[in-house]
């Protein structure tokens, strides 16, 4: 589950260590998620501490259960936080996330470990396991979850306030559904 709707989100804006609050559309994309969620049971639930992702667990109620962990922090976007992607191409011309990380803040490969954690840990739990994280981080943990290098998270896009499910096909891991919006 990515966390709700910010104001960065709406406004496309790189949003990594910065601890912004849902808007009141993000609150009711978590809340809304109660019902479908709540109907599952989860031997796993981890979420990321910063509150925007930790607020949307808890809407969802999920907030007894859940463990923060570090390794569900955003993408750490360095001298890029808080900007768009278009002002970024301003100073630099054909930048892209992906391939050239960020001056002061991480790169894919250095994303992918922490998400390769997370992926063994819930390969590791008796049941389900439910994530409460961040978009960039989220697609990075899909394609680690496929197989594929971190890098493939830029062939996939997660909206927030979306949820996807990663599951089984026999014995290969799929992406069973994705980026499916909060039914808000």
């Amino acid at each position: 589950m990515r966390h709700g709707e910010t104001e960065w989100s709406r406004e496309g804006r790189h949003t990594g260590r910065t601890d912004v609050p849902l808007t009141d559309l993000g609150r009711e994309q978590a809340r809304a998620l109660a019902g479908p969620l709540g109907a599952r049971e989860f031997g796993l639930v981890l979420t990321s501490p910063l509150s925007r992702a930790a607020e949307t667990c808890a809407l969802a109620g999920f907030a007894d259960l859940a463990q923060a962990t570090d390794d569900l922090l955003e993408w750490d976007y360095g001298d890029y936080e808080g900007c768009t992607t278009q002002e970024i191409h301003e100073l630099r011309p054909g930048w892209t996330l992906w391939a050239d990380g960020v001056p002061g803040g991480e790169i894919a490969s250095s994303v992918g470990r922490r998400a390769d954690r997370v992926v063994n840990r819930a390969r590791a739990a008796t049941g389900d396991s439910l994530c409460f994280a961040h978009g960039h981080l989220l697609r990075v943990l899909a394609s680690r979850w496929v197989g594929l290098p971190p890098m493939g998270g830029r062939l996939i896009v997660l909206d927030a306030g979306a949820t996807g499910e990663l599951g089984w096909e026999g014995e290969v891991p799929v992406i069973e559904r994705w980026n499916e919006p909060s039914p808000a």
